[in-house]
């Protein structure tokens, strides 16, 4: 199917400023609709969203999600996971070194002491081949070579995002290997719900609702201590719904290690790799809610504590804590907990994953 984009888009975004050769593969933009008149834009460098246009309480529509409006943009933004895929390990691992096997693996160092996000050239960073298969869905593939960035196997990629008529993002991963590896893939969005604007405008107004008992909490460079604590009686205690801002500065050594939030949740589940409940989030002026549903056994939370101000799609600006991510994966630095579940993928086995993020409006 020929990816031919209607000029007249809601994200006001042009096909041409995506169409660049990049490490010899072509880069585009797709735009996912439903009969619902609401869109979803984005680019096969690096899965980035561009766009997600949906209404507020009004009817009025806006974007939602922190991106760029060209190609050029996406390459050089000063938040590099803003929006993107993360692989092949979302998070941290503890100085860029695993074991596996009695092996040890060296990986690059790029946040602080530690590894980061499948490093500076990690899947965000690279160019997928893409299909669009309907209206409202498109498939992103790739082939990780052995030794990229450090880990090992050769990792077959593809990751589908459908856009639903119920106004869901669905994002379907999959993944094989010819090597014993590890793996965590997760998409780093950045959610204002308030619209994007000239100072898109603080997440610390929003109600947000976690089903999670429990948090990993971290050290001053943001490893895990090695425990898994209740969220009672803290300010990660977000069972019944609470404003953001309303705890995220609290006097407490977890909201100054992560100069806000931006840590782990041990999701609740009956069961291992169920798709269920993991969040929800709403702006109380637009009216706009997210709901998040996951297979993963967590989700990080991260309230965009280090944003400056850039700027992004059609001239807005990012503000500190003008977006919240909700990347669902498995915990940091898994690969040296061996009580935390297990990111090994053997091969003859298939690495799956679905997160879907439901948008609505709460009057």
């Amino acid at each position: 199917m020929l990816n031919e984009i209607n000029k007249n888009n809601l994200s006001g975004l042009r096909q041409e400023d995506f169409q660049r050769t990049i490490d010899g593969k072509q880069t585009d933009l797709f735009i996912l609709t439903n009969k619902k008149g609401c869109e979803v834009a984005l680019t096969n460098y690096g899965g980035a969203l561009c766009t997600i246009m949906v209404p507020d309480k009004d009817g009025k529509m806006g974007n939602v999600v922190q991106g760029h409006d060209s190609i050029d943009h996406v390459v050089n933004s000063h938040e590099p996971f803003l929006s993107t895929l993360i692989g092949r390990y979302g998070n941290r691992i503890c100085k860029g070194r695993f074991t596996l096997d009695g092996k040890e693996y060296k990986l690059a160092i790029n946040n602080g002491p530690n590894h980061l996000h499948g490093g500076p050239t990690g899947f965000h960073a690279r160019v997928w081949d893409a299909e669009k298969t309907a209206d409202n869905s498109v498939t992103l593939h790739r082939v990780s070579p052995d030794g990229e960035e450090g880990f090992p196997g050769t990792l077959d990629v593809t990751v589908t995002y459908t856009f639903t008529d119920d106004n869901e993002l669905v994002i379907d991963y999959r993944a094989t290997t010819d090597k014993k590896t590890i793996v965590n893939l997760t998409h780093h969005g950045f959610f204002s719900l308030s619209g994007l604007q000239k100072d898109t405008a603080s997440v610390e107004r929003y109600v947000l609702t976690l089903n999670a008992d429990h948090y990993v909490p971290i050290d001053d460079t943001s490893i895990p201590l090695g425990t898994i604590d209740s969220v009672a009686g803290t300010p990660f205690d977000f069972r019944t719904p609470h404003v953001v801002g309303e705890r995220i500065d609290a006097d407490d050594v977890q909201t100054r290690n992560g100069a806000g939030y931006d840590h782990c949740w041990v999701l609740n589940k009956r069961e291992p790799g169920e798709l269920s409940f993991a969040a929800k989030c709403v702006d109380p002026v637009s009216g706009r809610c997210m709901e998040v549903y996951t297979t993963e056994p967590g989700v990080q939370i991260y309230t965009s504590n280090w944003h400056n101000g850039f700027e992004g799609w059609k001239g807005a600006t990012f503000p500190k804590r003008s977006a919240i991510c909700f990347e669902a994966q498995h915990f940091p630095d898994s690969p040296n907990r061996a009580y935390f579940p297990s990111v090994v993928l053997k091969p003859g086995e298939v690495y799956t994953q679905t997160t879907v993020f439901k948008f609505s409006v709460e009057e």
